[in-house]
C-alpha cells in the first residue's frame, strides 16, 4: 500500500494513507514550502489560505489554514464539457428485481403507518411492534414513521410537514400506508389532501384516533387490510434506468474524497449511462464547490436553478444571523477535513461526472433522468428524509467515522476506510477503503459495487434494515406556536 497520494497533479499537498510521527492518517502534508497568505491546493483547486509560512513536509491543517470563503458570491455560466468517467462502463443492460405499482417502481414491499402529528407516535410505533412479529414473509417490514411535528406550526414548516408526510404517503416502496391522525392538530387530513393527491387509495387507509373508542384495534383491523392486499405483490425484472438513488454523505474524513465519494461518483455515472437518476442534496456542503456543480449544468436554466439553490440556503443562514461557512465538524476535522472548501469538494465527487439535468426544491419529486440537484440542508437525518420524498428507492452514504443512521429508504453505508468497516461491521455495508488498503481498481470495485446496489433494490437488506431501524426528520426552519 502507498504511503501517500497526490490527488491532483496540481495540487501541493498530498494525503498520508499511513499515520507518521507529525501527520495523522488521512490528514494533509505539504508537498513544497507554501508561502503565508499563499493558496493551498487539493483535488486541483484552492480549499484555503496558509495562516504562516508552511514548509515543505508540515502537517497542513486548522492551525494553519484558513477558509478563502466569505459571503456571496457572483457566478458566471462556463459550461465545461462534461462526460460520464471512462472507468463507469455501460451497463445499459442492467436490471433489477422491483415492484412494478400505480404510483411507481419500488424496491420494497414495506407497511408504512405515518402519523400526521406526534402526539399519536406511541400509537404508531405500539402497532408496528405488534404486527413486525407476525407478518407474513411477502411483507418486508411494518414500520411507524414517527416525528415530533404536525401541530403549532406556521407557514412553511406547516406545509413542510404536510407535503413530506404526503410524499412518504405516495412512495412506491411501500405496499400499503395506514394514516394516523389524532383530529385536532392543524396537520389534519383535510389541511394534508393537496399533498396526498399521488397516494394509491385502494392501498391507503386513514384513522382518526379521538373518534375512535378503541384506536388500536380499529387501526389493526385496517393494517391487516393492507397486508392481504401487499402480500399478493410479486418482485419483477425492471431495467436500472427506473432506479432512482440518492447519494449523502455524513462523518467524513480525509479518505471519503479518495475513495468513497469517487466511487459513489463512479457509481452515479453507471446508473445515469444505463438512463436511471441519482441525487446529491446537502447544499452547504456544496459551498466552495459550487462552480463545479454550476459548469455541469444541462443549460442556462439549470444553471440558473443551480445558482438560486446556493444563494437561496446562504438567504437562509443569513436570515438567522448564522456565519455561512461555520463547517466542517469537529469530528470531520478530526478525520483530517479543514476547511468547508476541503469538504464541498471531496463531498460533490459523489455526483460523477455527468451534468447536471435538473435541481430540486425541498420537497419536489424527481421528474428528470440523469443527476439531480436537491434543496437540503447538510445534516443526516433531514437530507436523507428528504431524498426519500424525492423519491429516492435506495439511498448511498458514505462514511468516514461511522453511523447507524437510518432513513424511510434502505441506506447503504460506504466506508471511506477498511479499518471503519472492520471495525463497525454491524453499520458499514461495503467497504470503499479497498481502494487504497488492497489496491483493487477502480472500475472494478464500481463494477462490484453497482451489482450490490442492484441486489439491495432486488431486496438484499443492507445493515440498517437487519437490525430494524427506520427514521424520518422534516425540515423545521420556522416558529413554533
Amino acid at each position: 500500500m502507498k504511503k501517500n497520494i497526490k490527488i491532483n497533479e496540481k495540487d501541493n499537498v498530498m494525503v498520508m494513507l499511513e499515520a507518521t510521527d507529525t501527520v495523522p492518517a488521512g490528514h494533509k502534508a505539504a508537498l513544497t514550502d507554501i508561502p503565508e497568505g499563499a493558496p493551498v491546493i487539493k483535488y486541483g483547486n484552492v480549499i484555503g489560505y496558509a495562516k504562516c509560512d508552511i514548509r515543505k513536509g508540515d502537517w497542513v491543517h486548522v492551525h494553519n489554514v484558513r477558509t478563502g470563503l466569505s459571503g456571496k458570491l457572483e457566478y458566471s455560466y462556463t459550461p465545461a464539457d462534461t462526460g460520464l468517467s471512462e472507468a463507469a462502463g455501460a451497463r445499459t443492460d442492467a436490471y433489477f428485481m422491483g415492484y412494478r405499482r400505480k404510483n411507481g417502481v419500488g424496491v420494497r414491499n414495506e407497511i408504512w403507518i405515518i402519523p400526521t402529528v406526534g402526539c399519536v407516535n406511541h400509537i404508531a410505533e405500539s402497532l408496528a411492534r405488534r404486527f413486525e412479529g407476525s407478518r407474513p414473509d411477502p411483507i418486508d417490514a411494518v414500520v411507524a414513521m414517527t416525528h415530533p411535528y404536525g401541530c403549532s406550526q406556521m407557514g412553511d414548516d406547516q406545509e413542510h410537514t404536510a407535503m413530506i408526510l404526503g410524499r412518504m404517503a405516495s412512495h412506491p416502496n411501500c405496499g400499503g400506508v395506514l394514516l394516523l391522525s389524532l383530529g385536532c392538530e392543524n396537520n389534519n387530513f383535510d389541511h394534508m389532501k393537496p399533498y396526498l393527491n399521488g397516494i394509491d387509495e385502494e392501498r391507503t387507509r386513514f384513522l382518526v384516533c379521538q373518534e375512535s373508542e378503541n384506536e388500536l384495534e380499529d387501526a389493526a383491523k385496517l393494517i391487516e387490510e393492507l397486508i392481504a392486499i401487499a402480500s399478493k405483490d410479486k418482485r419483477e425484472r425492471i431495467p436500472a434506468s427506473e432506479l432512482i438513488v440518492g447519494l449523502k454523505c455524513g462523518g467524513s474524513d480525509g479518505f471519503s474524497g479518495i475513495t468513497a465519494n469517487p466511487l459513489v461518483g463512479l457509481f452515479s455515472d453507471m446508473l445515469v449511462s444505463a438512463g436511471g437518476s441519482t441525487i446529491l442534496t446537502e447544499v452547504p456542503e456544496m459551498f466552495g464547490a459550487e462552480q463545479l456543480l454550476m459548469n455541469r449544468a444541462a443549460n442556462r436554466e439549470v444553471f440558473d436553478k443551480t445558482v438560486s439553490l446556493i444563494n437561496d440556503f446562504k438567504d437562509y443562514y443569513e436570515r438567522n444571523n448564522q456565519v455561512i461557512y461555520e463547517n466542517p465538524s469537529p469530528g470531520n476535522k478530526a478525520g483530517g477535513i479543514t476547511t468547508l472548501e476541503d469538504k464541498s469538494l471531496g463531498c460533490v465527487q459523489k455526483s460523477g461526472s455527468a451534468p447536471v439535468s435538473d435541481v430540486l426544491k425541498y420537497g419536489e419529486r424527481v421528474c428528470t433522468k440523469g443527476l439531480n440537484l436537491l434543496e437540503g440542508p447538510g445534516n443526516d437525518m433531514v437530507a436523507v428524509t428528504a431524498l426519500a420524498a424525492a423519491g429516492a428507492h435506495i439511498i448511498l452514504f458514505t462514511t468516514g467515522r461511522g453511523t447507524p443512521l437510518s432513513a424511510p429508504v434502505p441506506t447503504v453505508k460506504v466506508s471511506s476506510n477498511s479499518a471503519l468497516a472492520g471495525h463497525k461491521s454491524n453499520w458499514i455495508d461495503f467497504d470503499a477503503g479497498r481502494l487504497v488498503s488492497t489496491g483493487v481498481e477502480s472500475a472494478e470495485l464500481a463494477d462490484e459495487f453497482f451489482d450490490y446496489v442492484l441486489g439491495v433494490a432486488s431486496g438484499r437488506l443492507v445493515k440498517s434494515e437487519e437490525a430494524g431501524y427506520h427514521s424520518m426528520t422534516i425540515f423545521k426552519q420556522g416558529v413554533t406556536l
